[in-house]
């Protein structure tokens, strides 16, 4: 028996650490070759910052950035405030309607996003809008919002429902209750839910590309409409690594706070 248990301790680790190197090797490699000035990827060239110095002096690809940053963050807040009202109001909501809302919350993150964007596109048509900003934005929304919902849904199962009702009690008002005592409750649901929408934001093109006016470049626009006539530039390399540590340490600032918090509660816990 605890041959076995050796055994598939040794399996268990393997395998995650197999998934860990295919996972993070080609972001390592991409990441060590955006140090060398070569325009091709696995041609070492010596060290050097060149891309970096390139990337922020090429217009376009910084335009592109900024424009995929703008409409990230603002789809995310937009995301995260209806989301979570959504969430709230389900949460409390009694009967068939509870049902039906989460069982539409549900179909967006199954369905295919090639299936949202045309829909996008063909009600903007029938309603005879031109592609601007605000249309983009409007399908980044749709886009995320159901994650936020997911993810600020279990931190409202998980929280202890007398707290609400004791607040109340005791002469709160039902938005003093909500501000001072639930939110503080689901807010790491919520911004989980504000972190993931940025990602997908960040990420998207089949929206994107369908919604967006002419002028309007993102990265992942951007840098389609540069393969389809010439290689992939070469400080994308840079851009992709820079967005990487950031992305990195956004999450490792996330885990050591989720961690602090956790051992207070613990603490708290413990003296009571």
């Amino acid at each position: 028996m605890v041959k076995a248990e050796k055994i598939k301790k040794i399996f268990a680790k393997s395998y995650l650490y197999l998934m860990l190197i295919l996972i993070y090797l080609p972001i390592l490699v991409l990441a060590v070759y955006s140090f060398t000035p070569s325009d091709q990827l696995g041609k070492w060239q010596g060290f050097s910052f060149q891309l970096y110095t390139d990337l922020f002096n090429n217009k376009a690809l910084m335009n592109a950035t900024k424009n995929t940053i703008i409409i990230a963050v603002v789809s995310a807040l937009c995301s995260t405030i209806l989301g979570t009202i959504g969430a709230i109001g389900t949460y409390y909501s009694k009967g068939h309607y509870k049902k039906s809302v989460e069982v539409m919350t549900q179909l967006p993150v199954v369905n295919a996003e090639i299936v949202m964007a045309l829909s996008l596109a063909v009600l903007f048509k029938v309603l005879n809008t031109n592609y601007t900003f605000f249309t983009l934005l409007i399908g980044h929304i749709v886009l995320t919002v159901a994650f936020v919902y997911l993810n600020v849904k279990p931190k409202l199962t998980q929280m202890d429902p007398n707290i609400y009702e004791a607040a109340l009690d005791l002469g709160a008002s039902p938005w003093y209750a909500l501000f001072k005592v639930v939110l503080p409750e689901i807010l790491p649901g919520i911004f989980s839910g504000f972190l993931i929408s940025i990602t997908l934001s960040l990420d998207d093109f089949v929206i994107t590309q369908y919604l967006k006016e002419p002028s309007f470049e993102t990265i992942s626009t951007y840098i389609q409409k540069i393969v389809a006539k010439h290689p992939i530039p070469p400080e994308v390399r840079a851009l992709s690594t820079i967005l990487f540590i950031l992305v990195l340490a956004v999450v490792i600032s996330i885990t050591i706070y989720n961690n602090k918090a956790a051992n207070k509660i613990k603490k708290s816990r413990g003296r009571i």
